[in-house]
């Protein structure tokens, strides 16, 4: 019996697909927006190997992609490809003239900070894997487990998702980037108040009603929102960029 699987066309190149079928997986090419593999109406796979988990953090990919996952499949998994070793940043050579392989500590930080975030935040299953040949036997067992355990695989598949626009994810990044407000929150606030001007209008009482926000973190945004920056100060900031 052949069992399909939806691939996002980027994928082609990973060598995946090939395995896949390979084990008489039926693969389905689409252009996916959200998600890289589908296994069933409630199962979607984004997949990252090392450099492009570290390039989606820098770029503010990776939290976006997380939103969007949760948002649309009650079941969402993140798969991370490869070794952090493989991020080589530093070689340095020691008194024997060997050369050694370093990865940077602040680029380790940031990956695990983001993995918490997911983990903590998102609440995302982080699978890591160490080459292309193992996430496609991790696919392959997940799939027979969805089917052993009866979860429904009938109808489409492939969801009609659209995506936000570069202004969804700009008004998100500004709310963010308030204290206290991660990008969880960014889009609780937008979803509650639908434009980032609203949610920055809205009071100490309707801020505190937001899930995981609270009285505290209302009360400290709004009394930074209020504050009255003196004049001096910001003659003094205007100088220094001149």
């Amino acid at each position: 019996m052949s069992f399909r699987i939806v691939v996002d066309k980027r994928e082609k190149n990973s060598r995946i697909p090939d395995f896949l079928i390979t084990n008489n997986l039926h693969v389905d090419f689409a252009n996916l927006t959200v998600g890289d593999y589908i296994i069933s109406p409630e199962i979607a796979i984004e997949r990252k190997t090392i450099n492009d988990l570290i390039n989606s953090i820098y770029d503010g990919r990776l939290f976006v992609q997380c939103s969007e996952l949760m948002h649309f499949y009650s079941k969402p998994l993140l798969i991370i490809e490869g070794n952090i070793n493989q991020l080589v940043v530093d070689i340095e050579t020691d008194s024997n003239s060997s050369q050694i392989r370093k990865v940077s500590y602040d680029t380790i930080t940031k990956i695990y900070e983001a993995l918490a975030t997911i983990a903590i935040i998102f609440r995302i299953p982080i699978i890591h894997t160490p080459s292309a040949e193992y996430t496609t036997k991790f696919i392959i067992s997940l799939r027979n487990k969805v089917i052993r355990t009866g979860t429904s695989i009938d109808g489409p598949l492939i969801k009609k998702i659209k995506k936000g626009n570069k202004i969804h994810l700009q008004q998100l990044s500004i709310l963010s980037s308030l204290p206290g407000v991660g990008d969880k929150l960014a889009i609780r606030l937008l979803k509650k108040f639908k434009t980032p001007l609203r949610a920055l209008n809205a009071t100490v009482a309707e801020l505190s009603m937001i899930p995981g926000f609270g009285i505290a973190r209302a009360e400290r945004i709004k009394k930074i929102l209020n504050f009255e920056s003196q004049e001096k100060y910001l003659t003094t900031q205007k100088t220094l960029w001149q």
